[in-house]
């Protein structure tokens, strides 16, 4: 994974088990937040290394672009990551492009949410929903 510096516009690689941690620019040495948006998905590799790594909970929005309800519940998910920022992943996956992964976790509906930690599902609920949800779904204890 990649983040680019906002002081010196520098690419620094991430692995990903320090994706939710602060670091610093290789380059200028400036702050380099945890991310705070969702992550698309590109491929099956890149998901495993990510559940395998993640020293943190990781939740799996199932999504596919033709879905209305996965538009409209997309900027709650965008929410959610920055609320979540250093604590969790948010990770995107189009069921379209990705259907091995649906199938591996039983999608049935989208959206559909999945909460991942310590490489077991920890829950799953499909249906749209508001960000102080998909971060008490994460975070149960939490009054968002």
């Amino acid at each position: 994974m990649f983040r680019t510096c906002t002081s010196c516009g520098a690419t620094n690689r991430i692995p990903a088990v320090r994706l939710a941690d602060a670091g610093r620019c290789g380059r200028c040495k400036h702050r380099l937040e945890p991310s705070a948006a969702p992550i698309d998905v590109t491929d099956v590799a890149m998901f495993d290394d990510l559940v395998a790594n993640a020293e943190v909970p990781i939740l799996i929005d199932f999504w596919a672009a033709w879905c209305g309800p996965c538009r409209m519940v997309a900027p709650e998910v965008a929410k959610a990551a920055s609320t979540l920022a250093g604590r969790a992943l948010v990770l995107k996956v189009d069921t379209e492009r990705l259907p091995a992964l649906a199938a591996r976790y039983q999608v049935q509906g989208i959206p559909n949410f999945v909460v991942i930690h310590d490489r077991a599902v920890k829950r799953q609920q499909a249906g749209a929903m508001r960000h102080t949800d998909l971060v008490r779904l994460v975070e149960p204890g939490r009054a968002a």
